[in-house]
Order: structure tokens, then sequence, then C-alpha cells
């Protein structure tokens, strides 16, 4: 999707830290990808605490891509016990696009499936040979859409790290220095993004308007 390269291992625990990678979508829309470590069934409990601290970033995100093996005849059992995780970890609420993946293996054709809303819900890809990677971004693009609106955000003069991390995320299309040594932000950011400020000390959130392109 991004480009970056990327430790691939087939064994468990190839890595434990979270990948982290910013991609424009289609339409111009900036986010961050952050690619978590897999999940396993009846995975020993030691383990689980071992890693479980990486989980925070499915915990924290706008939208989930629930990464299937399409060839695997068990998939959706696999399915089911990655969203019995997803629930105990406080997750199962966040919106979700499955990503069928390995369908070469099916010789079967991309395809992206959506619900009676015309929201996507499914994306059948092969990463190896790179298809259907354009109708996965399309799917990602119009889920985020729907969310997204233009915001105005008043940072006080000690929130230097929130205000870096807005940036490092593309959600800043312009910045106001104030007297008082805070700052004011334009923003794009999901719904679930802006009520996040909203409780943030200090911070006051003025919402403008959907951002460009939304309903």
């Amino acid at each position: 999707m991004t480009g970056a390269d990327a430790y691939v291992a087939d064994q468990l625990f190839a890595t434990l830290d979270p990948l982290v990678r910013r991609l424009a979508l289609p339409g111009g829309t900036q986010c961050v990808f952050a690619d978590t470590v897999g999940f396993i069934r009846e995975l020993p409990h030691e383990l689980v605490a071992a890693f479980r601290s990486t989980l925070t970033e499915a915990r924290e995100a706008t939208l989930l891509l629930h990464v299937i093996d399409a060839s695997d005849p068990r998939r959706d059992e696999h399915v089911e016990a990655v969203n019995a995780v997803l629930d105990e970890i406080g997750a199962g609420d966040i919106p979700q696009v499955r990503v069928y993946n390995k369908i070469d293996r099916l010789e079967v054709a991309p395809r992206l499936e959506r619900d009676a809303n015309g929201d996507a819900t499914s994306v059948w890809i092969s990463a190896a040979r790179g298809e259907g990677l354009d109708l996965l971004r399309t799917a990602i693009a119009g889920r985020l859409a729907r969310s997204v609106r233009a915001a105005t955000v008043q940072l006080p003069a000690g929130l230097g790290a929130l205000r870096s991390r807005l940036f490092a995320a593309g959600a800043v299309h312009a910045e106001r220095a104030r007297d008082d040594g805070g700052c004011e932000l334009s923003v794009q950011l999901p719904d679930v993004e802006l009520l996040a400020l909203t409780r943030t000390p200090g911070v006051q959130v003025t919402v403008d308007s959907p951002a460009a392109g939304v309903p």
C-alpha cells in the first residue's frame, strides 16, 4: 500500500511493534496506517501480556482493516476469533473493512463489496501480485470521508506534543499563532478524533462543516 519495506518471515511474532506509515488516499486525504501484530487463537496469557500494549493502536483507530487469508478454509473461524479479541480490548465498535488477501491462490478477480448504504465492507485483493490495492484505497477513502469534518482547534501553549501529532498525521491545513502563546489550527479529522480532542483539558474545538467531498 505505501511502498515501504518491512521485515517479513513465516514465523510467530516476527515483529512485536506496530509498523506505522503515512499514505495519501484518492482525493488527497492524508492518513496514517498502523500494521499491528497478528492475532492468534488460544495464545498463552503470558504471551498476551507481552504484546497486548501494541494493540492500543487498534483501540485508537478510526477505521480497522481486518486482513484475512482468503484461501484459508477456516477463515470464518479466524474472523470470529479476531472480532472476539477486538471486543475484549474495547475496539469492537470501531468501523471495519474486511480485506481478503491471497486471492491469487483462489484464482478469483479483485472486487469491492458494499452494504445497502453504499459503505465498503469487504475488499478482495492479492498483495503478492498487487491486485485490488486500488479498490482498497478507494474503500478506505470512502469510509474515512463519511466521518471527516473541518474544524478549528484552539491549543494552549503547553500542548506542543499534541500540535506535533496533528501535523504528523497531515490533519492541519492552516495555523495561526495566538497572543497568549497558543495556536489556532484549521484541521480535518474524523468525528471520533474531534470528540477525543474536546475531552482534552485546555483544548477548544469548533466544528466548521463537513470536509470537502463529505455528504
